[in-house]
């Protein structure tokens, strides 16, 4: 079992880098493309069907750039398509979705304080969830109000803040956050693949049949695109939330989730501003900077409970709290993790537990038997610089403890 663990740890950290990676790609061209966009001119010499040009300097070359709104008369024989960088990015997010919150859903998705379900019912849960936002979304688009840029603003921020107080009352405060990251990728995601790149084949196709491309399908595009800019920022601030107690682990983390739509919408008004050369608004990093004061008063309010499961155990814990060295294994985290690992922490400089991770009673380590093993028996890295001395004895007990429970 303890092979199980190290390899199971290891997928984990390699489907978490591959997400890194081609989430880097799909921003960075994202980002470039946005403001490759916003600096197009108009200029005289400026080919039919052309909308407009800009010249760039970098890596010791330069580039000439011109933008066809229906393409132009010629396609080159090589045609490049920035997609796979979004297909890989939610692929392998969902990935990492299933590998953590899926199959520990009883530790990391389900909270039995706040939702008592099984854990295919939560997991059934979040996948409906995900869906649905994509359906209600692109119905919204498509419907009258979707022809209001502003108006559609209005709703979805709307919506976004229902579903982040609705998450929960459904999931864990860590689930919660993670899925409006989720939730809003999975937004961004499908416009390009069902909106942004179909509508641009259709485009394409038509021009190689000889046909004039309807302009629409453009537009339609270049409203998705709008939207996939502005969720950029808030999709990285959840997918890092899990490891700040801080955002996730408060009463008002739903209230936090919301208003960090706000903060991404101001830093990418600046600099959407700046890229189009129509001023420089610096009131944007005031609003943001208010408003991230704003979160950051709400986070000292009332703290959730530990992580889930604290006071219930869950159905996994309960081989770990029959194994034979429980009691030796409990009475070592709680002399050796416990004084960060609590509700009031009694270590100088630590005011919260580390990843609201609760370790001061034998539920909360029988829930947590993965976790400790990981993080003070196969590796060293816990407790940080062996401040509580925790020596090569108890480490080997708490392997033999977790392996105990793993053979029940």
């Amino acid at each position: 079992m303890g092979d199980f663990v190290i390899f199971y740890e290891w997928l984990s950290f390699a489907v978490r880098w591959t997400h890194v990676i081609t989430a880097i790609a799909w921003i960075g061209s994202s980002f470039y493309f946005i403001a490759l966009d916003l600096g197009l001119r108009k200029t005289p010499s400026l080919p039919p069907l052309a909308h407009g040009e800009e010249w760039q300097v970098h890596g010791g070359g330069f580039y000439h750039i011109q933008k066809y709104l229906v393409a132009p008369d010629f396609l080159p024989e090589h045609l490049t398509w920035f997609k796979w960088e979004s297909y890989a990015t939610w692929l392998s997010g969902f990935c990492l979705l299933a590998l953590i919150y899926y199959v520990g859903a009883d530790i990391y998705l389900i909270d039995r304080n706040v939702l008592d379900v099984p854990q295919w019912a939560g997991i059934l849960i979040s996948i409906g969830s995900i869906l649905l936002g994509w359906i209600v979304y692109s119905r919204l688009c498509k419907s009258p109000i979707g022809q209001s840029q502003n108006g559609l603003m209005l709703v979805l921020f709307a919506i976004l803040t229902a579903m982040a107080w609705g998450y929960t009352q459904l999931f864990t405060g860590r689930a919660a956050m993670l899925h409006m990251g989720v939730f809003t990728a999975t937004i961004m995601a499908a416009n390009v693949a069902m909106i942004i790149i179909p509508n641009q084949t259709i485009v394409v196709a038509d021009l190689k049949a000889g046909r004039v491309p309807d302009a629409k399908y453009g537009k339609i595009a270049k409203q998705r695109s709008l939207h996939n800019n502005y969720l950029t920022l808030p999709v990285i601030f959840f997918m890092l939330s899990s490891h700040y107690p801080l955002a996730f682990a408060t009463q008002w983390n739903w209230i936090i989730a919301s208003l960090i739509f706000l903060v991404g919408v101001v830093i990418r008004h600046y600099f959407n501003t700046r890229h189009a050369r129509k001023g420089n608004p610096h009131w944007t990093w005031l609003a943001a900077v208010v408003l991230f004061l704003l979160i950051a008063w709400l986070s000292s309010g009332p703290k959730l409970p530990g992580s889930a499961g604290d006071l219930v155990a869950s159905r996994a814990a309960e081989p770990f709290m029959a194994a034979a060295h429980f009691e030796e294994a409990s009475l070592t985290v709680q002399t050796r993790c416990a004084m960060c690992h609590t509700a009031e922490p009694a270590w100088d400089g630590i005011y919260e537990a580390p990843k609201n991770v609760i370790l001061d009673n034998d539920v909360a380590i029988a829930n947590h038997a993965e976790q400790i093993v990981i993080q003070a028996g196969y590796a060293h890295a816990m407790p940080p610089g062996n401040v509580s001395e925790i020596t090569p004895e108890e480490r080997a007990l708490l392997v033999e403890w977790y392996r105990e429970g793993s053979a029940l």
